[in-house]
């Protein structure tokens, strides 16, 4: 016993000895915020933007009973887009009757309502192949063309591209009963197209092999935008993945036999940096329509739009596989901000700076034209001031981007602390000031939903020295 005590009593101080030689634990540093920059954090969350995602099927026919609200609860479901598809079953022989145009003005203001937008294609039939049921006569095609064309002119506003449409089943360039998928037919209705349709819409035809045929060399930075025929002419793949050619999608007759994947897709991924694409998928073909394939190609050609519900067979492979989340988040556009650096205190009359970095982690950029604003924000929430930035989205690609803008300090603004902010409208006024129609950056605690803008740092307005 008197040898533990001992023992007890020189050891205790031994390790008091060592604890006090030990290092001591260093305390984690707090990063002291630095006046006029802010640092955001991109967000995983779904965001819901305009003109990109997956979409669902709405359907016209003409008749006065089909209007049915519940068609139209496309945000519900974290969407915001519809496909539009206008039916002319009726009218394979006849003019298109005012009674049926003025239904159409019913559904695109039903689309303003429900905050979506529409990809419109118009068609004769539902296929299937290879028996479908007729389109129309070439003269009657270019007529229908003409008759529409004022309704879409009106309405463009809530329709984000359009689709070829009119030959053979489904509206899909193929499987005519009136030789409308004729080389010579063809180009006859997409001149019609291109000099009917809205000039500031891309329409997507369903065929890569007409599209190079038509225009050999893709489509230049140089060209893009200029609302030249070719500037406006995208590609929708309706059987993406489903097969090594995607069901033909990658070869023409008369090769079928010969597929082209590799040298239409590197086209492809060209024009598309500037025009849209879009589709569905049409087959489960595994391990091509699994989700390693699919992504690589969504970011190769990048895809701004997909149908939701085919085929319902890949899309559940999606969801096992556990690609569907990033998928809905990629499609399209993804902006993030990265940081801002601004002057934090300013004089009225004086300058104010801003600087704005920003990335896209989407497969495509936003690719219709939208103004840029910096806000000043008063502290009732109120904006006080916009400048127009000289920054367009449109060529916001994969990758990091960057904008500076000043602006003049109202000379009468009173004293006080103001947000400021980056407003991203639809450029329509019919639907400029409405939020649902406005691009979020995906960062929380940045989205003024019911403004439908961006707040990006705090200002101080001093007056005196």
């Amino acid at each position: 016993m008197r040898l533990r005590h001992i023992l007890t009593l020189l050891i205790i101080p031994l390790v008091l000895f060592l604890a006090a030689c030990a290092p001591k634990p260093t305390a984690t540093a707090i990063p002291t915020p630095v006046p006029g920059v802010v640092v955001f954090t991109p967000s995983s969350a779904e965001v819901l933007n305009p003109e990109r995602g997956f979409f669902s099927g709405i359907e016209f026919y003409g008749t006065k009973d089909e209007l049915d609200d519940s068609e139209f609860l496309v945000r519900q479901t974290g969407d915001t887009l519809a496909f539009f598809s206008i039916r002319l079953d009726h009218y394979r022989t006849a003019d298109i009757p005012l009674e049926f145009l003025n239904g159409l003005d019913n559904y695109f203001e039903m689309a303003r309502k429900a905050g979506i937008k529409y990809i419109v294609r118009v068609s004769y039939n539902a296929g299937p192949t290879p028996n479908s049921e007729p389109d129309s006569s070439l003269a009657q095609v270019l007529r229908h063309i003409k008759q529409l064309a004022p309704n879409f002119e009106k309405n463009k506003d809530v329709i984000v591209w359009f689709e070829a449409g009119f030959i053979g089943a489904w509206g899909e360039w193929h499987t005519s009963t009136n030789a409308l998928d004729m080389a010579e037919n063809k180009a006859l209705i997409r001149d019609a197209l291109f000099s009917s349709y809205p000039k500031d819409r891309a329409i997507l035809f369903r065929y890569p092999g007409d599209i190079i045929s038509w225009y050999p060399q893709p489509l230049s930075e140089e060209q893009a935008f200029t609302q030249s025929d070719q500037a406006r002419l995208g590609h929708h793949n309706d059987c993406f993945l489903a097969s090594d050619d995607d069901w033909g999608t990658y070869s023409s007759p008369p090769d079928y036999e010969v597929n082209m994947r590799v040298d239409w897709q590197t086209y492809l991924s060209e024009i598309t940096r500037f025009t849209p694409m879009s589709g569905e998928t049409c087959n489960l073909n595994p391990p091509r329509s699994n989700c390693e394939t699919a992504l690589n190609e969504m970011e190769l050609m990048h895809w701004s739009a997909i149908n939701d519900q085919w085929h319902p067979d890949v899309i559940q492979v999606w969801k096992i596989q556990g690609c569907y989340p990033e998928i809905r988040n990629r499609l399209g556009y993804r902006l993030s901000l990265l940081e801002t650096r601004f002057t934090p205190k300013v004089r009225p009359g004086s300058v104010l700076s801003v600087h704005v970095a920003l990335q896209n982690t989407g497969f495509a950029s936003p690719l219709l034209p939208r103004p840029v604003y910096l806000l000043l924000v008063n502290q009732a929430g109120s904006p006080i001031y916009q400048q127009s930035v000289a920054a367009d989205p449109r060529g916001w690609e994969f990758g990091d981007h960057s904008f500076s803008v000043t602006l003049v300090v109202p000379a009468n603004l009173p004293a006080g602390e103001y947000q400021l902010a980056l407003w991203l409208p639809d450029p329509a006024e019919t639907l400029q000031n409405d939020p649902r129609y406005a691009i979020q950056f995906a960062n929380d605690n940045v989205w003024v939903e019911k403004m439908g803008w961006n707040t990006i740092g705090k200002v101080t307005v001093i007056n005196g020295e």
